[in-house]
């Protein structure tokens, strides 16, 4: 099957692209979204993550506590490297299974840290596509949707490529920035779904 690498910062939209690609008939495989169902009330990652940072790391139902874990690993970067270790195999694990089972058009693996690992996922993917906007942008949006404080939303944009790094090893980019309208978006988007088509298409896959 032919297989897009989705990614973008925090705010940029990409989930809402993903969104518009599985409308018009792609697979989806979230990493975020497996990920987070790993980490929910009785998620199969709970034990382990029990077992290296203790019971302070879960919520009252046994889920992940986010709020938690992000202010320890802003503390001490190996926090991040040690849920890292955790998490990665196991999502690893799941996004295989997911992909094996896909039936679409074609395959978006919608991953927020594509860039970030590179090295696992440029021989993975046929085209990589960034959804992109300013950092501006992306502050407003997290805090609309979310309690963060600024300080949090730029520390965690921090941890994540740069903009221009991530607009340098792109395929594909949608820009969404702050002049763009919905009808903008879904244009952009259903342009680069025609132009992936064709390619499924003389490829073969």
């Amino acid at each position: 099957m032919f297989n897009i690498g989705l990614t973008g910062g925090i705010g940029s939209g990409k989930s809402r692209v993903a969104d518009m690609l599985a409308e018009w008939g792609a697979a989806l495989v979230d990493t975020d979204e497996i990920a987070r169902l790993l980490t929910a009330a009785g998620g199969a990652a709970m034990p382990a993550i029990e077992h290296e940072f203790g019971p302070q790391a879960l919520t009252p139902d046994g889920a992940l506590d986010r709020a938690w874990m992000r202010t320890q690993a802003f503390a001490d970067p190996q926090v991040r490297r040690r849920l890292e270790a955790v998490l990665h195999p196991a999502i690893g694990r799941e996004t295989q299974r997911q992909a094996a089972a896909a039936r679409g058009s074609y395959l978006v693996f919608v991953v927020p840290l594509l860039v970030e690992s590179l090295d696992r996922w440029r021989d993975r993917v046929d085209r990589i596509c960034v959804v992109d906007c300013d950092p501006e942008t992306q502050v407003a949006r997290v805090q609309q949707r979310s309690g963060l404080t600024e300080q949090d939303i730029r520390r965690i944009m921090a941890a994540q490529a740069a903009r221009a790094r991530r607009l340098e090893v792109a395929d594909d980019v949608i820009l969404n920035d702050a002049t763009t309208t919905p009808e903008q978006l879904r244009a952009r988007a259903l342009t680069l779904h025609d132009r992936w088509l064709a390619l499924a298409t003389t490829t073969g896959r």
